[in-house]
């Protein structure tokens, strides 16, 4: 069912968005996008017609639009006032169970980053929504930093988890409770809360986070309540986002919208509907973007963002996360008494594992894969997205996973001392070489980590104990947390993609939390100073390193 494009004739399309973002006034399009207006968007819109006729060639100079931008717009970050959760510990228990104790003052200076990223919307914003791009949600919130100024749907389950481990159980509830009117105005889940987001989500991870709320805090009401909007979501996604191919319905990203992204407008305005279309469906995958997402190039060319075809593409992680999901959905209805949505919800979830496994198994490498539409055959290319079926215990045979195993110890992404990376091309996105972004780490570790085998956990141990080396180490330097980190540098911050690395940052805060959670008791701020490989050469020259 396509979806309507946004309305608003200044945040997601129009001329007067055409003429700012194309002038390029700012460094950042999505600095635009996010000013208040100072006047109701009809008068506006009118004093912009009326600048129009003074220059009827439409080459208004960027001087001229800069002076009518001061004069009708204020900056970013007037929808927000000042606010401490209120629930927020100095000392919540988990920091008593890190043994190391510059881990352990480490993760209490992120816990105190929670009091920096909270967010309360000013009523203001209510009042005159007709003024703001933001979305006005019910609730006080913790957004994940730097230029993401409002909420993000998959970053959330992340931000949540930490925040519970910090016995933040009111923000986090919160956190919950905006999603899920999100879900009861829209019918799901926005990417973010803008109104230049309303026409795309993210992945779902929504009844998850619900999940670990409930784990949390036994709050079987609030699960009762939920329960109604998580099934909303479901049938969002099966009847918005699913195909069937052979036989077998599984879903993938797709956005039926042909107009330009608001927030990186200068970067591709001119390209053609339905590339704006796959461009928003890579948005809507949280990999925005990389060489995940392209199609094959003509013979010689080398294939580049232009090539993005994400909506031809059945991703493995996104089934993986809807398979989780099917069962928890199955839990809890079950939970509450209603055997028989809950029997639907694990059919559903038998269906999708058997699906899974005949469109994107492949036994010979030992791993899942994308599935191409236009190829009708999977994508061999290294992703840690491969290994999702891992983390949402999606597959139906024991030996599976080891081979999984094999094929990740095979398949040279786990050579880099300071995580493992988005892809093994380096194709200038950020989603790809070099950066190793939080939730795939954490994704691929606790997937590892539920292995029976000794190996297998130990590999999760040793990932996780880089991880933590990598973020402490970028701390310790630059008095920050960052979204992203480059796998070549100690510490170092990633790069590419459309926009600066933004500090903060709500996910990567949560990750941490979380692995130190899991390995409080082992893990060491010096930890690992190589690769999780066992190549003997490898280590003898990082023993000569560490001599030096």
């Amino acid at each position: 069912m396509p979806l309507p494009p946004c309305d608003s004739e200044i945040y997601c399309t129009g001329q007067l968005l055409h003429h700012v973002q194309t002038a390029k006034l700012f460094n950042d399009d999505k600095h635009f996008v996010d000013m208040k207006l100072k006047e109701h968007p009809d008068v506006v819109l009118s004093a912009f017609q009326n600048l129009s006729q003074d220059w009827p060639s439409n080459a208004i100079p960027p001087s001229t639009l800069r002076d009518f931008v001061g004069l009708y717009f204020d900056e970013p970050g007037l929808e927000f006032e000042p606010w401490t959760p209120p629930d927020w510990k100095d000392n919540p228990k988990l920091l008593g169970r890190i043994e190391d104790p510059a881990l352990a003052g480490w993760a209490a200076k992120l816990n105190q980053l929670w009091k920096s990223l909270g967010r309360k919307i000013r009523q203001e914003v209510r009042d005159h929504p007709e003024l703001y791009s933001l979305i006005p949600t019910p609730h006080p919130l913790v957004v994940p930093g730097g230029r993401f100024r409002e909420l993000y749907y998959w970053d959330s389950y992340w931000v949540v988890n930490g925040l519970l481990l910090s016995e933040m159980t009111t923000t986090a509830r919160g956190m919950i409770q905006n999603l899920l009117y999100l879900v009861d105005t829209y019918g799901f889940v926005p990417n973010g809360g803008r109104v230049y987001y309303e026409r795309r989500s993210q992945p779902p991870f929504l009844t998850l986070m619900v999940e670990s709320y409930y784990q949390a805090t036994q709050d079987q009401a609030f699960l009762r309540g939920a329960l109604p909007t998580l099934d909303k979501e479901y049938s969002f996604w099966m009847q918005n986002r699913s195909l069937t191919l052979h036989n077998h319905t599984l879903n993938r990203h797709h956005v039926p919208v042909g107009s330009p992204r608001s927030v990186v407008y200068k970067h591709y305005s001119g390209v053609k509907q339905l590339l704006w279309e796959e461009l928003k469906a890579g948005a809507e995958s949280g990999w925005d973007f990389s060489s995940r997402w392209y199609r094959a190039a003509p013979p010689g060319q080398t294939p580049s963002l232009g090539d993005t075809g994400a909506s031809q593409v059945l991703p493995v992680d996104l089934n993986a996360l809807l398979c989780r999901n099917e069962r928890t959905l199955a839990s809890f209805h079950r939970l509450l008494g209603d055997a028989e949505a809950a029997a639907g919800y694990e059919r559903a979830a038998a269906v999708r594992q058997q699906a899974m496994e005949a469109l994107m198994w492949d036994e010979r490498r030992g791993a899942w894969f994308d599935f191409s539409l236009l190829a009708d055959a999977t994508r061999t290319q290294f992703h840690p997205s491969n290994l999702a079926p891992l983390w949402a215990q999606c597959f139906s045979a024991p030996a599976m996973a080891e081979r999984a195993l094999l094929y990740l110890q095979e398949s040279g992404a786990l050579r880099f001392p300071n995580g493992v990376p988005a892809s093994l091309q380096d194709s200038g996105q950020q989603w790809d070489y070099p950066n190793a972004w939080p939730p795939l780490q954490h994704m691929l570790i606790e997937g590892l980590s539920k292995l029976p085998s000794d190996e297998a956990k130990k590999l999760a141990f040793d990932l996780a104990q880089n991880w933590i080396r990598t973020n402490w180490r970028a701390f310790d330097e630059y008095d920050a947390m960052f979204e992203k980190y480059d796998v070549n540098g100690d510490g170092k911050p990633g790069g590419g993609g459309e926009y600066d690395v933004q500090l903060g940052f709500g996910w990567t805060n949560g990750v941490v939390l979380q692995l130190l959670d899991l390995y409080g008791d082992r893990l060491t701020a010096g930890g690992l100073s190589g690769t999780t490989t066992s190549s003997l050469p490898l280590l003898l020259c990082l023993l000569l390193v560490t001599l030096q």
